[in-house]
């Protein structure tokens, strides 16, 4: 299709990448559509049942390995990291306290599906406005198609996948989010990350407080309270439940124990800043919210992900593990008459567990040796 020279092609791409950092993104680098190597072990994986009730998973598995098939005429695609770790934003000190609520990092703010969407689609058209010759053909994904985007962001360089099937760069760690743009012009590629940099260090599997990782690299999400609080639908497993202390709405413990985000960077993107103080906010005071708060507190936010039940649900089994007290309590015992079956038998769970002072969990996080060096 292109009718630049090669000249022509470099140059753009270095453009690019600096109108990628003026978009607000921390780093940008091109690849080739190409994930076949990915096959065998993601066919093991499904195999194994780690996808849990993710059945899209299951699907379309020839377009995440050839993205080509997801959007024909594809030739190269720009992959993008944008930093997303709010400043100021306290982390262990909340995972401390057993009365207030932990919600992922990455969810505090405005959905960056929508935020990171847009900015990959001013990208895309910026790249076409470069090129007078011929049109630009261009399509943004964040999380929304069958996309292998952390083996794609490895082969473009940006980092390597860590133990715990994060991508991990050498200069930010991995506190970051990643976004695609498929385009059908010829840039050239970027050298791939062909190394793994954790070395012996297994502090991310160890720490895992439901150990979902039955092996480096390798997650069960059955047993991973991102996937149980977040995609999953039906009722906790029992023996699950204590080891997720007061953790609502993901789990970011084996990126907090992680050595390489001592070099994180902060972010000063004012969607990601927390909203309706969910940075620092009392386990009880979200269980408070009826249907119709929650819609509108979580408008525009990640979160809506879990629905309202998920929502129920999730803070009955945080509040289980709280320290209780009368007020918890009563709130459980009124919220149960106007609950579902499914949190009604979270919340039985609750006041089961309060009335025998079962009390909070220890969690192993803070009692690892690298602690002392975690985020307040």
């Amino acid at each position: 299709m292109s009718q630049l020279s090669t000249e022509q092609l470099d140059r753009l791409a270095q453009a690019l990448k600096r109108q990628a950092q003026a978009l607000g993104f921390a780093d940008c680098a091109i690849t080739l559509p190409d994930t076949h190597q990915e096959a065998a072990e993601l066919q093991h994986w499904l195999d194994q049942g780690y996808q849990g009730s993710m059945d899209y998973l299951n699907q379309n598995v020839d377009k995440r390995l050839d993205p080509t098939l997801l959007v024909p005429g594809t030739r190269r695609i720009i992959m993008l990291r944008m930093d997303y770790l709010p400043a100021e934003t306290p982390i262990t000190g909340i995972l401390r306290d057993p009365d207030k609520a932990y919600v992922a990092r990455y969810t505090l703010g405005r959905d960056y599906h929508k935020l990171m969407r847009k900015r990959l689609k001013q990208l895309g058209q910026w790249l076409d406005n470069q090129v007078e010759a011929v049109e630009v053909r261009f399509r943004p994904f964040v999380d929304s198609a069958p996309v292998l985007e952390r083996p794609l962001a490895r082969n473009a360089g940006l980092g390597w996948i860590g133990k715990h099937t994060l991508l991990l760069n050498r200069q930010a760690g991995s506190w970051f989010l990643l976004g695609e743009l498929f385009i059908d012009l010829p840039l050239p590629i970027d050298p791939p990350e062909t190394e793994s940099h954790c070395g012996r260090c297994s502090a991310c599997i160890d720490i895992c407080p439901t150990q979902a990782f039955p092996q480096p690299g390798v997650l069960d999400a059955r047993r991973c309270i991102s996937y149980l609080t977040i995609e999953y639908r039906g009722s906790i497993p029992l023996e699950l439940r204590p080891l997720m202390g007061n953790r609502i709405f993901g789990c970011d413990d084996c990126q907090l124990i992680c050595p390489w985000n001592r070099f994180a960077k902060r972010s000063d993107e004012p969607d990601f800043q927390p909203r309706h103080n969910l940075d620092q906010v009392e386990l009880l005071d979200l269980f408070e919210w009826d249907e119709a708060s929650f819609l509108k507190r979580t408008e525009g936010s990640a979160i809506r992900r879990t629905g309202y039940e998920g929502w129920q649900r999730n803070l009955a089994v945080a509040l289980g593990n709280s320290r209780g007290g009368e007020q918890v309590l009563a709130a459980l015992r009124a919220r149960r008459a106007t609950s579902s079956e499914l949190v009604q038998e979270h919340i039985d769970w609750a006041l089961a567990r309060l009335s025998a002072g079962e009390g909070p969990s220890p969690l192993p996080i803070l009692d690892h040796p690298g602690a002392r060096r975690l985020p307040e």
